[in-house]
């Protein structure tokens, strides 16, 4: 009974499966029938449209065709009528801002008008006449570049210079401070420079770098004229009087008179006097001073230091002119590398610039080797003093040298090499000076001794000398440090400022040792002992204490800690040495056990052996009191010295005699032989070394 049930409806869903199916199959039929509809419609519109597409289209085309025509049209026409159009402008003056925007607008067109004839009408007069149009705009435009530039190429004031220079912390300077101090052009007109630099260029017309050269080069070398007219008038001051410091020449009023030049003279004083260690002159008075009041030597009229040709003698202020120019020069050769930038193209900077700086540089050079040349004649006349100035100007040239070869990296080996030329000369013109001073006090011969004994004038000489060249000593140092004689004898691990200390030592040592090798080699010209051993301890003494006096012992002894000693030994020496002038004498006083006394008497042979002695021994007293008391031992500690070392070596022996013979009856007028007793030779030996006693 299921089972028919379910047959049933079973059937019942086929039946309106069939039903359904059918009436999707009649959907669709008409699906078709409307899609072949549409298509056949499309294909209809299709065939309408497309003629009128393709006319539109054609109508589109021709259209462009004739804008391009007429533009190109318009544009022809412009470049027949660009010279009528822009001939005014062309034949004015490119100068300010809007007017060379202008004129260059103006020349752009006739350099698209050049350039269209040149390719589609080479033969045209309108050719012609847009070449010789473009030819006279580019003439102005070079002619307005050097117009420009001749007008604001000025020279920088030296009170400028000045500043830039003394106010840096030191010598070697940053450059971007000093070149920004340099302003040589307005922000506009470096700008209008620029931008025709810019066209001459586009336009191969690079001839105006040979102009733009030459106009920098003429006003560097002014700057640096100027600068040196304003040294030479005294304008810029001497930067000891400006600090309160004596020089020899008056202060010369300024030619340049200026507000800020009390400021910057103020400024370069302070910073330039801590620049130039020189303080010869100062030092030469306080060591006089010195040596008068600690030992009562007057060291009377030296031989000066300074010469009537002044024109012959390498000067304080002149070498401090020198280096303010020179480090002057590299800032404004900095200064003329960064103004090239966007005027100069970059490949040819290297070129322009060494045009700029060769006339200034190589007058600098010739400068320093005048300065050389001067320097050798004042070695030659051993005014050596005179030269230290050199040796704080070759210290710091030669810091700037890395600044120098930076600033002219690129240029010809030619221009680069004159900064180490300076260098080079000034180096062996100071290792020259200091082994000169070694020489002409090895071999001086050119005064004659001094007769009562006493300094020598080259000893004071060479003590203040060396005094003086302590100041140098930072100086000096690396400048005996490229010499192999003494960096040899240095230890590896002293390094400076302490091995500048070690160098000059060893230099001041050699100095002092042909110093007195030559005292004892001039003291054997004495003929009489007495005065040649005087000579030789007056000088060692004299060396002695000036160099405990100064900070020259202490030097000295980094190298030989003996020295101090050696002096004193040698000081004993002399002393002993001296006392030989008392021989003859003592051949009178001496061996008392020769004359037998014998209750009283004496015998005949015996009396006349001492009325011998006795007059012996007055004739020579009187002779040696003559001679020594012609004779000076400056320093008042060693003279009393001598007196008491002479009374202790001849007193007790004199005494002996007298009182063993004075009172015998070897004559029958005792006055005539027995003429002083010891207490009168005491006192004639206290009449030595006193020519007013």
């Amino acid at each position: 009974m299921d089972s028919s049930g379910n047959l049933e409806k079973e059937r019942q869903n086929l039946d309106s499966l069939k039903e359904q199916v059918e009436r999707s199959s009649q959907l669709s039929e008409k699906m078709v029938d409307i899609l072949t509809s549409f298509e056949s419609r499309l294909g209809r519109l299709q065939q309408t449209i497309l003629p009128i597409y393709n006319e539109m289209e054609n109508l589109q085309l021709k259209k462009t065709n004739i804008e391009k025509t007429l533009f190109e049209l318009d544009r022809v026409i412009m470049f027949h009528d660009v010279c009528p159009r822009v001939e005014s402008i062309i034949l004015g003056r490119p100068n300010g801002p809007d007017g060379l925007n202008e004129f260059l607008d103006a020349m752009e067109r006739l350099h698209e008008a050049q350039n269209y004839f040149e390719k589609n009408n080479p033969q045209s007069v309108e050719l012609e006449n847009v070449s010789s149009l473009f030819k006279t705009g580019g003439d102005s435009i070079q002619r307005e570049f050097k117009e420009i530039l001749l007008k604001h190429s000025r020279h920088v004031q030296p009170a400028i210079l000045l500043d830039i220079v003394t106010n840096d912390d030191e010598l070697v300077t940053d450059e971007s401070s000093s070149i920004s101090s340099i302003s040589h052009f307005p922000e506009t007109v470096s700008s209008d420079l620029i931008r025709l630099a810019d066209w001459l260029i586009s336009q191969s017309r690079d001839e105006y770098m040979n102009m733009y050269a030459r106009v920098r080069a003429n006003t560097l070398m002014k700057s640096m004229t100027t600068l040196k007219e304003y040294q030479k008038t005294g304008s810029a001051g001497s930067t000891c009087m400006a600090a309160g410091q004596t020089m020899s020449s008056p202060s010369v009023k300024s030619k340049f008179p200026h507000k800020s030049e009390v400021t910057v003279t103020r400024k370069a004083s302070k910073r330039i006097q801590h620049v130039f260690e020189k303080k010869a002159n100062r030092m030469l008075m306080k060591a006089s001073q010195t040596l008068g009041q600690s030992t009562g030597l007057n060291l009377g009229n030296r031989r000066p230091t300074l010469i009537e040709n002044r024109e012959d003698v390498v000067d304080e202020q002149e070498m401090e002119n020198y280096l303010i120019s020179v480090i002057a020069l590299q800032k404004l050769m900095q200064a003329e590398l960064s103004l090239m930038v966007g005027i100069i193209p970059i490949k040819h900077h290297h070129q322009v610039f060494q045009i700029i700086i060769q006339e200034s540089l190589s007058n600098i050079v010739h400068e320093g080797e005048n300065i050389a040349a001067r320097a050798k004649r004042c070695i030659h006349r051993k005014e050596f003093a005179n030269l230290f100035v050199m040796f704080p100007i070759l210290k710091h040239l030669t810091a700037m040298k890395s600044d120098f070869e930076r600033t002219m990296e690129g240029c010809d080996a030619t221009i680069r090499g004159q900064y180490s030329t300076i260098l080079n000369i000034l180096h062996s013109t100071g290792v020259r000076t200091l082994d000169e001073i070694v020489e002409s006090v090895r071999t001086d011969n050119s005064m004659g001794l001094p007769r009562d004994g006493t300094v020598f004038q080259l000893t004071s000489d060479v003590l203040v000398l060396m005094e003086q060249l302590l100041d140098y000593m930072d100086s000096v140092g690396p400048l005996l440090a490229q010499v192999p004689l003494y960096n040899n004898m240095i230890a590896h691990h002293i390094t400076p400022p302490e091995k500048y200390k070690y160098l000059l030592g060893l230099y001041i040592k050699k100095v002092l040792s042909q110093l007195n090798l030559m005292l004892v080699n001039r003291s054997d010209s004495y003929s009489e002992p007495g005065v040649k051993y005087l000579f030789r301890l007056n000088n060692c003494h004299y060396v002695i204490k000036s160099l405990q006096r100064s900070a020259l012992l202490d030097i000295v002894s980094l190298t030989e800690q003996e020295c101090e000693n050696t002096y004193h030994e040698m000081i004993a020496s002399h002393k002993k040495s001296y006392q030989q002038c008392w021989n003859r004498i003592l051949g009178f006083i001496a061996n008392l056990d020769d004359v037998q006394v014998i209750n009283g008497k004496l015998k005949d042979k015996d009396r006349n052996i001492i009325k011998e002695r006795f007059s012996g021994f007055n004739k020579e007293i009187e002779e040696i009191l003559k001679l020594q008391r012609g004779y000076t031992i400056p320093d008042i500690e060693l003279r009393e010295g001598l007196k008491r070392d002479n009374k202790e070596f001849i007193l007790p022996k004199y005494s002996a005699f007298y009182d063993k013979f004075s009172q015998s009856s070897f004559t029958k007028n005792p006055e005539k032989y027995v003429k002083y007793t010891p207490a009168q030779v005491s006192a004639m030996l206290d009449r030595f070394f006193d020519v007013a006693a």
